[in-house]
């Protein structure tokens, strides 16, 4: 029988100053991942384009700022443009995928005339699928007509983008900054990997609080549930494993790590541009304390090192006061076939100098019976996490498990979803 093992990757990059800087990020990211036998690599929610943490736009209920819609207006350039169209949501669907739709000629310098739709993004991401090998998927800003969507695109490196979906309920104050998606775009999409078919979906951020949404994924029956995300709480992982039992599924979740740096060194106008929008304050000093802001995503002031550690599984262990303050570790791969199933062990490295973060990362990767077998990424936005699955585990889990069959009482409950056709997809 045919080894059913394939290598799972996901890292915590953050988006860079330009989309054109954060491209060559992810096509260094995809040529790691390629060197280390990855077949499948996730990035995170609003990777390209950037994720606004901390700003408001200039907005209050009843009233909007003229410097708000200076911001909006430089978010929205940063935002990318796959030559798709508004439609309900929903886009154009197959026949932008299919590259169906009409194309504006463009003449090279060597008098070459080229068809392109969309400001050249989506054949970067592809030329960098196919050039590495490794099936990518990553989180963007898209922009069509004049609204933003949180997007999601799948890319294999032989067929190009093979679906692409919007994310249909922005979470809190997002809601100001990104329209809603289409739920026809949560259909799941399908790949071969050495005869392996892989039956994969994303479910953005939050969406994965939406219980309704997670049975639209699991009634077509996935086997790798995508969940590229902005949330950095250490609660995040307990629904990524949550999420992995009741799929049976393999889960793998993305988030970015931004190093408190990246403000202090660039500053608001720069971070604007990134699509990582602060707002500027001078460095403080100190102990590190966090809230929850409004949309319940972690609100670090930073006054210093934090008092913890990380073991070498990668595990967080805060220190009490009073005792010495360790640096913090940072995670390289290494190859250990005794431990963790398979999957590649971690271990850990002391950095030469503290660092303080706006996001943490998180990253993990969670297996069908809710063990981590990757992860959670926290600290590292150079690295990238690997496991070494066996999809045939999603089969031997429906045992006693399948949310969307035998355990649905589908006879006494009725599940269906606006525009999206839930018929499973096989998976042979």
């Amino acid at each position: 029988m045919a080894s059913t093992k394939i290598r799972l990757a996901t890292a915590s990059p953050g988006t860079q100053a330009t989309t054109k800087e954060t491209i060559a990020q992810l096509r260094q990211i995809a040529i790691n991942a390629a060197a280390n036998r990855a077949d499948i690599l996730l990035l995170p929610e609003a990777y390209l384009g950037g994720y606004p943490r901390g700003s408001d736009f200039g907005c209050k209920i009843g009233s909007r700022t003229t410097e708000g819609r200076d911001e909006f207006l430089r978010y929205f350039k940063a935002a990318v443009d796959l030559g798709d169209t508004v439609g309900d949501g929903a886009g154009a669907g197959e026949a932008w995928v299919k590259r169906q739709l009409g194309a504006d000629a463009i003449v090279t310098s060597d008098g070459q005339a080229l068809l392109s739709r969309g400001d050249g993004t989506r054949e970067e991401v592809e030329r960098i699928a196919r050039e590495t090998g490794v099936f990518i998927v990553v989180g963007l800003v898209e922009k069509a007509g004049g609204s933003l969507y949180c997007a999601v695109i799948y890319v294999c490196p032989k067929q190009g983008v093979i679906g692409k979906r919007r994310k249909v309920q922005p979470t809190g104050s997002e809601r100001l900054i990104w329209a809603q998606g289409s739920p026809a775009t949560l259909k799941a999409v399908s790949t071969t990997i050495r005869g392996v078919r892989i039956n994969l979906a994303a479910a953005i951020c939050w969406e994965n609080y939406m219980p309704l949404l997670r049975q639209s994924l699991y009634a077509q029956n996935v086997n790798l549930y995508l969940a590229p995300t902005a949330d950095g709480r250490d609660a995040w992982l307990s629904l990524m494993r949550t999420v992995a039992l009741e799929g049976r599924c393999f889960v793998v979740s993305s988030n970015m790590c931004v190093p408190e740096d990246s403000r202090a060194s660039h500053g608001t106008a720069h971070n604007t541009e990134r699509g990582i929008i602060m707002n500027g304050a001078q460095e403080p000093t100190g102990r590190r304390n966090s809230s929850l802001t409004e949309d319940g995503f972690a609100k670090i002031a930073h006054r210093g090192r934090r008092r913890s550690v990380f073991d070498e599984d990668g595990n967080e262990i805060a220190l009490p006061d009073g005792q010495p303050l360790v640096a913090s570790a940072v995670v390289e791969e290494e190859e250990n076939e005794d431990k963790n199933k398979g999957s590649s062990q971690v271990s850990a490295k002391t950095p030469s100098d503290a660092r303080s973060f706006i996001s943490r990362g998180g990253s993990s990767i969670v297996s069908p019976f809710g063990d981590v077998v990757a992860g959670p990424q926290w600290e590292d936005d150079e690295g990238v996490i690997y496991a070494d699955v066996d999809f045939d585990d999603c089969i031997r889990g429906r045992l006693d498990l399948d949310a969307a069959g035998s355990y649905s009482r589908n006879d006494s409950f009725r599940f269906s979803v606006a525009g999206l056709d839930l018929d499973p997809l096989p998976y042979y």
